[in-house]
């Protein structure tokens, strides 16, 4: 079940109070896309809560209808800081996000006082501009952090990720033939349902390993 946090409208819980995942959407979708609904109902079958909000400038989309593009980094970085304060100390608590939400996680997640971070679909790099990486932070984060990628992501797929240099607290888990939004080919053999279960299952397991 989905609820609107008390005090708090903006936001969505489904699933239990703890562990949690507080799940930041992409720059193009908002909290409510049926990417984000299904993992938030997947992960909650899963006895791991999800917390979602939207930034600002989709906050703005939504009250005004008007199409606009993302916030600036540091705007995005700051919105996530208070999300986390008004959150309060929470037991378990992770945070993480998909495409661009998940990369702004993973800018902080040594920061904040969370347990680790998970990233659907991360954007290694700009679409058709492999050269451009977003990988310097990634080199040395500490906490614990999990990548679920589609072998095929035009953002990074897992011939290129491979010549990264990654931190050893960086799980990977490859959806073969999985695109950015972790949707497989027909031809594949596999589908977009079985993946985001897969996806499910893994940031669920990582949670469970890491939560105290």
């Amino acid at each position: 079940m989905t609820e609107r946090i008390a005090d708090l409208s903006e936001w969505l819980h489904t699933g239990p109070e703890s562990p949690c995942l507080v799940l930041a959407h992409g720059a193009g979708a908002p909290m409510d896309s049926d990417f984000m609904e299904t993992m938030a109902t997947l992960l909650a079958e899963r006895g791991v809560g999800v917390i979602r909000f939207e930034f600002p400038y989709m906050q703005q989309r939504r009250n005004g209808g008007k199409k606009r593009p993302p916030d600036r980094q540091p705007v995005l970085l700051d919105h996530w800081r208070r999300v986390i304060e008004q959150l309060g100390n929470r037991e378990s608590l992770f945070i993480g996000g998909k495409s661009m939400g998940g990369r702004m996680a993973s800018m902080l997640v040594d920061e904040l006082p969370v347990q680790g971070c998970v990233c659907l679909g991360y954007p290694f790099h700009p679409p058709s501009k492999p050269e451009k990486t977003r990988t310097e932070h990634l080199q040395s984060l500490e906490a614990p952090v999990l990548i679920v990628q589609g072998t095929r992501d035009a953002l990074g797929k897992q011939e290129e990720v491979a010549g990264y240099e990654l931190s050893d607290s960086i799980r990977l888990c490859w959806l073969e033939d999985g695109d950015h939004d972790l949707k497989p080919r027909v031809r594949s053999g596999f589908t977009h349902d079985q993946h985001l279960k897969q996806a499910a299952d893994a940031i669920a397991e990582f949670i469970r390993t890491r939560s105290f």
